[in-house]
């Protein structure tokens, strides 16, 4: 059982490592991937240094996870408006609420799942473009 608990934990220390390094570095999807990788190494060492293989292999994967699936609710948000500086302090304060969460026993492997689904959910609910008081005017 505590072999679980530690992949598991892994797996949500992970995910919130990618979530706010997405947060940080990922304004364009341009580099999504290079953020991705640098946070599945970050959340890898972290696992390696403390366990073994077993949460290294969990933490790189939730890396991969919160990378992504972060990285398009970020680009969105800077789409629409948002400053750099505030969207990079909401992926951090996202990123340590999600590591605070993946200490209690199975929520880290539910964050691997629930994250993206959250992400997909806030993508989809995403308004629609519009052209605004331009549609009014005849040429």
């Amino acid at each position: 059982m505590w072999e679980w608990y530690r992949i598991g934990l892994f797996l949500g220390l992970g995910t919130a490592i990618g979530a706010a390094f997405a947060g940080l570095f990922a304004p364009r999807r341009t580099l999504v991937a290079a953020v991705a990788v640098l946070a599945a190494v970050a959340a890898a060492a972290a696992g390696y240094a403390f366990f073994g293989w077993g949460e290294a292999v969990a933490g790189a994967i939730g890396g991969v996870i919160g990378t992504v699936a972060v990285s398009g609710v970020v680009a969105g948000t800077l789409g629409r408006g948002g400053t750099r500086g505030g969207t990079a302090a909401l992926g951090v304060l996202a990123g340590l609420l999600l590591a605070l969460l993946a200490l209690v026993p199975v929520v880290g492997l539910l964050e691997a799942v629930g994250v993206p689904v959250v992400a997909a959910r806030a993508r989809k609910r995403r308004p629609a473009r519009h052209a605004g008081l331009r549609s009014l005017a005849r040429d």
